[in-house]
């Protein structure tokens, strides 16, 4: 079961160990890269959440998946993890170090979703009107492609979404219809 506040605090610590000992770089890269391993393999979550494996068990497993991908201090966290019994709470706190991580960088996820994939050139002029218009320092953009929006762009900042895309217009130019907007003018 997602247990959010459990996540937030053992993110919270490992990000203060990690920051204590020099080494914030490499354990968020090994927490996105954990993070990657949890949202690809199903059955991996699934193996860390199961009652009927042990421990020990657990964590030969962890290790031989881990071998030569993770740093130290990670797999050191992992091994409290798994001593502790909140094994099955991994792919939420790396999860929570990521966002936690971000936030003490001052780093924006910006979400733009576009029918077909951008050019090097719109991305950058993208990121570059964002954060003059929004005065942001940092910006990660996460792109997504998506055929259904038909052309344009959905923009999303935290909770600010720009829908310019053409679904959208003709989703609204529909509803015009319904509701006889045209016919009620005319007369």
């Amino acid at each position: 079961m997602p247990n959010p506040r459990l996540a937030t605090r053992y993110a919270k610590s490992l990000i203060d160990l990690a920051i204590e000992k020099g080494e914030l770089e490499k354990v968020f890269a090994d927490m996105q890269w954990l993070n990657g391993v949890c949202k690809s393999n199903r059955d991996f979550v699934n193996l860390l959440r199961s009652p009927i494996i042990q421990g020990d068990t657990k964590k030969k497993i962890l290790e031989a998946v881990t071998a030569g991908n993770i740093s130290e201090m990670t797999a050191a966290f992992n091994r409290l993890l798994i001593t502790k019994g909140r094994e099955s709470n991994l792919p939420e706190i790396s999860q929570a170090f990521i966002a936690a991580y971000k936030e003490k960088k001052n780093i924006q996820t910006i979400k733009l979703t576009t029918a077909t994939p951008i050019s090097d050139a719109v991305r950058n002029a993208i990121i570059g009107q964002i954060k003059q218009s929004a005065g942001f320092q940092n910006v990660e953009l996460e792109e997504k492609v998506d055929a259904d929006i038909i052309g344009g762009f959905v923009l999303q900042a935290g909770d600010k979404l720009i829908d310019a895309s053409i679904s959208y217009d003709l989703k609204a130019i529909a509803k015009q219809f319904e509701n006889n907007d045209f016919i009620y003018k005319v007369r």
